[in-house]
């Protein structure tokens, strides 16, 4: 009676994380709940001001949460371009409590497929020069900063949200 040895693979890191999150449209009450935790997520800055509600009312397929139970702990909020093939994220925030488990990552992994679906080729984003976080984690997903180098060394598209007021843009193709 010989012994037999059988492998078995185990799943990949990545597909875990796949099976083990789960993305849903942001309703009314997550968004209501966002609004109402907003500190959690942006760590106390006062953000409210970008949190439109046509974010939801009329970009609301384009709009998503990943929940614990039913605690909103992540968010994405994006819409496609009426004037090029561009899926644009607007706002991707995860609970502090909540980081550092790729939440973000597989909310704009859902947002490029979305986008895909509609026809879109690129994905857009921006934030300012001196948002640091933000800028690390767009470069990790792969995108590319437009424009010059600013002072800093920063590339900013000038005068890209008005009047002397430079933004960070990413771009990327999907």
């Amino acid at each position: 009676m010989g012994s037999r040895v059988v492998t078995v693979r185990a799943p990949s890191l990545k597909m875990l994380m796949r099976e083990a999150v789960k993305i849903s449209a942001c309703t009314a009450e997550d968004y209501a709940q966002i609004l109402d935790d907003l500190a959690e997520f942006w760590d106390g800055r006062d953000v409210r001001a970008v949190h439109h509600p046509f974010l939801i009312h009329e970009f609301g397929n384009s709009a998503f949460v990943i929940r614990d139970g039913s605690r909103v702990v992540a968010y994405l909020f994006g819409f496609l371009s009426q004037t090029e093939p561009v899926g644009y994220v607007h706002a991707v925030a995860v609970r502090a409590s909540a980081r550092r488990r790729k939440l973000a990552q597989h909310l704009y992994s859902h947002f490029i497929q979305f986008a895909r679906q509609h026809g879109c080729r690129h994905i857009k984003a921006i934030t300012t020069s001196s948002n640091a976080g933000s800028i690390a984690f767009h470069k990790s997903l792969g995108m590319e900063l437009l424009g010059e180098p600013n002072a800093e060394g920063v590339p900013v598209v000038a005068d890209y949200a008005g009047p002397g007021a430079p933004r960070v843009v990413f771009w990327r193709a999907i």
